[in-house]
């Protein structure tokens, strides 16, 4: 009995540790990338700011090509949806919403994943003139990883993992520009 006592004792203090570490980590993060592309701003944000254009340069959206794509709403306006289904886990099942246009420099959307995992983010893409014919494009997204659940965040390395999709989708987004 004294054994399952103190094994009980042992995991308490084990669990009670996690809990008061996660509580101190941070729960946000936040992955940026930008590219420059060698295209005047208004022409880059005019393609940007469309869902359905924005599968052509994800990498997200390349991965299945059988994956199932449904919009709704104008797109390129606040309130579009372009929502997505696949049976491949990378992919999943989520929609995209845009939530504000700052015309010619921002768009703003949410995401919401239902499958692998159920978990929203926001996200942006943004376009500055560098030059008459030079535009620095960036493309973020951040999102919170609530509590006890952040306590995985520094081993899943979100700016690593998510940035290397961002910078590749921005590098095809820069080839299908230049063209």
């Amino acid at each position: 009995m004294l054994i399952i006592k103190r094994i009980l004792l042992i995991l308490i203090l084990i669990v009670s540790v996690v809990l008061i570490t996660a509580y101190f980590m941070p729960k946000d993060y936040a992955v940026e990338r930008e590219i420059t592309i060698n295209k005047p701003s208004d022409s880059v944000f005019s393609y940007v700011r469309y869902l359905k254009n924005q599968n052509d340069f994800s990498v997200w959206a390349n991965i299945d090509p059988q994956m199932k794509l449904t919009y709704k709403g104008t797109d390129g306006s606040v309130g579009a949806i372009s929502a997505w289904e696949s049976k491949v886990k990378d992919v999943g099942v989520g929609e995209q919403e845009i939530t504000k246009v700052t015309e010619g420099k921002r768009i703003d959307f949410a995401l919401r994943f239902k499958e692998p995992m159920n978990d929203t983010a926001v996200g942006f893409m943004s376009t500055e003139a560098i030059s008459a014919n030079q535009t620095k494009v960036k493309w973020g997204i951040n999102g919170v990883f609530p509590y006890p659940m952040n306590i995985m965040m520094p081993m899943m390395k979100m700016d690593e993992m998510i940035g290397k999709d961002l910078q590749k989708g921005l590098e095809n987004l820069k080839t299908k520009m230049e063209q």
